[in-house]
Formats: structure tokens, sequence, C-alpha cells
């Protein structure tokens, strides 16, 4: 079967045209040098995986130094990165694959080794409920404008490039996701307290990153913004916050809103009452006001088409594109017989997987305290 609605085009309000609805989401792979500079190994990677999806977007590049988040980061935090990340956006943009930059700031979710011996920052001195976390700095207003200004700088690295697009990550429980959520927002200034203030930080950063689109794109330019819906701290973002963010972040100039979690149909992590799934609640929200990519343990192009089918605008697939890197092309030519499901470690060197990413593939998929 060939007529699969996945495989359809589409286009966005800004004329860019997208050739099939599949898209490739960031996973962490790890394999950058130690300064961010991508390596031969990340490029292969890349390059094994690309030209079948409309859609790849790039692992989390850090926007600043102190936003790093994980050994082997790819980084956008400088203009002395621009050959690295132009090597990155030729790799993936083949046959018509849109190429995306995910642009990230770890926040909380860093500590003093992987910072060299800085201590992480965040927007209150709440360490992360993870094992092992460390307390963070609580940022100063000028450091707050400067991260903002960082995001916007990275953007212009990212059109300078040649990438088709950004992503905000906005998910996971990095910096912007921090700056929302009530566990780690303690501030009582400007930048937290009430719902709406700590909804600023984010909406800055969107602000930001569309001024420096509108100054340097010279061609139609993507910005997508990633979510996750829940937290299970207490406090901690729940659905309705989500939603209310919803609100305003649709209203914003972004492209799409690329919804987090671990399984595509999971209903409340909070609430066991509520069971309609949370990405059909935010696509009632949303009222098609802006695209959707949803994601979250589909395999099949069964399981694919349900979501278009459900009204979804893109659908991810993360650990099957690990798996099977090509599985577009297998069902564009008839041969779904042939998808690769299964994985093992005799498989890794020919499929450029890297340990952490054959950890990410092995590891169960419910964690107590790990977001989505």
């Amino acid at each position: 079967m060939t007529n699969y609605q996945f495989l359809q085009t589409f286009e966005f309000k800004n004329g860019i045209k997208i050739k099939n609805r599949i898209v490739i989401p960031p996973m962490t792979e790890c394999s950058s040098f130690e300064d961010g500079n991508v390596t031969k190994n990340e490029l292969d990677y890349f390059a094994l995986r690309t030209g079948g999806a409309g859609i790849f977007i790039t692992p989390a590049s850090n926007v600043s130094s102190l936003g790093k988040g994980f050994e082997g980061q790819l980084s956008c935090a400088s203009d002395d990165m621009l050959p690295s990340l132009t090597q990155v956006a030729n790799t993936i943009k083949v046959n018509g694959t849109k190429a995306i930059l995910q642009l990230h700031h770890a926040g909380r979710i860093s500590d003093s080794k992987i910072l060299r011996g800085q201590q992480a920052v965040g927007p209150s001195a709440v360490a992360s409920l993870r094992p092992g976390s460390e307390i963070p700095r609580e940022l100063t207003n000028e450091e707050i404008l400067q991260i903002i200004s960082d995001f916007g700088q990275a953007t212009r690295r990212a059109i300078e490039a040649g990438f088709d697009g950004i992503e905000l990550h906005g998910a996971k429980t990095y910096l912007i996701q921090q700056f929302f959520s009530p566990h780690s927002n303690r501030r009582s200034d400007d930048w937290g307290g009430s719902l709406k203030k700590r909804m600023k930080f984010p909406l800055a950063v969107v602000e930001q990153v569309h001024k420096i689109v509108e100054r340097y794109a010279d061609r139609p330019f993507i910005i997508g913004y990633r979510i996750s819906p829940e937290e299970i701290e207490t406090p901690g973002i729940r659905l309705a916050d989500t939603l209310a963010l919803i609100d305003v972040l649709k209203k914003q100039p972004i492209d799409y809103l690329h919804i987090s979690t671990r399984d595509v149909w999971q209903t409340s992590k909070n609430d066991s009452d509520d069971q309609i799934p949370v990405v059909d609640q935010i696509k009632e929200h949303t009222k098609n006001e802006v695209p959707l990519i949803a994601v979250g343990n589909i395999a099949k192009p069964e399981e694919a088409e349900k979501v278009i089918e459900d009204g979804f605008n893109f659908v991810a697939l993360g650990r099957e594109m690990l798996r099977e890197p090509q599985w577009v092309e297998k069902v564009q030519n008839g041969q779904e017989a042939g998808i690769n499901y299964s994985l093992n470690e005799t498989d890794l060197k020919q499929l450029r997987i890297t340990p952490p990413l054959w950890k990410f593939l092995t590891k169960k998929i419910h964690s107590k305290l790990t977001a989505d």
C-alpha cells in the first residue's frame, strides 16, 4: 500500500512545502566533539537516515556554553560553529528533506562536570528531582536577557548555515520549560510567580527568534516549538497549564507545535480519571490554528497513518528511524514486509548507532521522574 496519507505533501503558511508528513525527531546521539563541532561519525549517522522523511530535526544544539547539557552535544553557541552547522545542514538536505536545527539550553539539567567546573543555572536555585542533580544558580535579569539573545543569535547561525528552520526545545524539563514550571521557577519578579509571568520567558524567546528571522532570513524559514504537556513533580506543570500556554503560543509567529510524549496515545500522567489522550486534547484546543507534530512509540505504517487520520499534520518516528533508516523509502516502494522493527548489538556499527543511542533504544519506556 503506497497511498498512505502520511506520504502526502504539506504546505506551511509561509509557503514552505514539505514532501511528506514523516518527521525524524531530535534524538541525542552524543557524537559531537567536546567543543561542539560535528564529527564524521555524526554526519554519517545523519546521511544514513536522511532523504526519505519530509523533516529531519537535529539533536539538541546548545545556544550558549552554560546551556550545554551533555557530553558530545552539538553546539550553535558561537560563529565558530558555522562551518560545522553548515556541514550538518548540507548533509541532511538531501532529496527534498527539510533540515531543522533544534535550539536548546539545559538550564538546571546540567552539572559542574559537564560545564567544566561552572555551576549550572536555572530560573531558581532549586534542584531537579533527577538522581544526582545539583542545585543551580539563580539567573539574574541581565543573564536572562542574554540567554534570550543567545537563542536569537543561534537562529541567525541556523539561517546562515542553510537550515530550513529551527525548533525551540521547550520540552524535557530543559530551560524554556523550567521557566514555565512552578517546580523549577520560584521567582517573585517579572519572570515568575503567576502562570502569566511563567510564560514570559518562553514567549520572549519566540519573539526574539522571530525578529531574527524577519531581519536575516532571505527565504521562508520555519519556527517550531516543542512542548512536554505535563510534569510529575509537585508543584509542576499540569495539562491545564499547558493548554493555557498553547492558547498564547498558537497566536505567536510559530509554524508548528511538536508535542513530546513517550506514547502518542497516552492519557494524563496526573489525572487517572481523564482517559482522553493528551494529544487529542491539545489538538482540540489548537482548533487547527497551528500545525501539530505527534510522536511517541510509533513504528508501523498503519500506526503512523492512524495519527494522520486522527487529524495531526505530521507524525514523528524516533526509535524506528534508528532501527530502520530506509523506513519511508520502503513504504513508498511497497516493501513494507522488509521494514526492520528489531535491533541487536551486531547492527550498531552498520546503523551508525552510538552507545548513548543504544542505551536510549534499550531503556525502559517509563521512568518515574523523567518528563516526556
